[in-house]
């Protein structure tokens, strides 16, 4: 439980709401009205926090709602400091970086052209000789994309049949809050940064936007349909909610 200071300056749509943690630390809420939102939404990202609220809830009931995340907020703002290592990635420096939950060291090597690939227990990063960071973390987000395409390709035939119809066109990239969506038109968004996490994980993200293709919404029939699909979605959630912070800065630093 926290307590909230009184804003300085409320604006029409958007407010920022100071509030107290347990430790004492005060901390800004960047609190968005959005007449486009369906519910209550809280994220933690390397900007800081965001609640998106609904035109038709009122202050009172959206800080009730934070009151009753404060636990998870509070642990996920902790974390915040602890996300980015120190340094960015270093050029044939000696690295890791994740791939389907597993850290794999870097190996360095030369290339007329820059790529890099898999090979055995290790991600072979090959560049010209005078390539420099950049170059070096353009073929990682091309990596990190062909690998996300590769695994989406193997879970799709396993689920569409049971879906009515499929999302016209599927799209892998970097989000800053949300895992994946799913367009009026039925085109499927996917974080890239979901591939760096556990396999199942991603796995999951997949399946829950291919459930909106039968339900536009997350009502009990929605979740309903995610549970036939894939009954262990809870376990998924919750790694998201407590990894996937991290996740998310972690790509930021090897890609950006």
């Amino acid at each position: 439980m926290f307590f909230f200071l009184k804003p300085d300056k409320p604006a029409s749509t958007i407010e920022f709401w100071p509030v107290v943690l347990t430790s004492g630390e005060v901390i800004e809420i960047r609190c968005v009205h959005d007449a486009r939102a369906r519910r209550l939404r809280l994220i933690v990202t390397e900007k800081g926090v965001r609640l998106t609220v609904p035109k038709r809830c009122s202050d009172r009931l959206a800080k009730q709602f934070l009151s009753e995340n404060a636990e998870w907020l509070e642990s996920q703002w902790h974390k915040r400091p602890h996300l980015q290592r120190n340094t960015d990635l270093q050029l044939h420096g000696d690295e890791s970086v994740l791939l389907r939950g597993t850290p794999f060291p870097v190996q360095w090597s030369e290339a007329k052209f820059a790529q890099a690939s898999l090979q055995d227990d290790s991600i072979i990063i090959a560049l010209p000789a005078k390539a420099g960071l950049p170059q070096a973390k353009r073929a990682l987000k091309e990596f990190y994309l062909q690998e996300a395409r590769k695994d989406i390709g193997a879970w799709m035939p396993k689920y569409l049949p049971a879906f009515p119809t499929a999302p016209l066109a599927i799209k892998v990239r970097a989000l800053s809050s949300l895992w994946g969506s799913l367009s009026p038109g039925d085109g499927l968004l996917l974080d890239l940064s979901l591939v760096l996490g556990k396999a199942s994980a991603f796995e999951y993200v997949l399946v829950h936007e291919l459930c909106h293709l039968v339900h536009r919404n997350h009502s009990r029939s929605f979740w309903r349909e995610v549970e036939k699909h894939f009954p262990d979605w809870r376990d998924e959630r919750r790694y998201l909610h407590s990894e996937g912070l991290g996740l998310k800065s972690e790509l930021q630093r090897v890609i950006k």
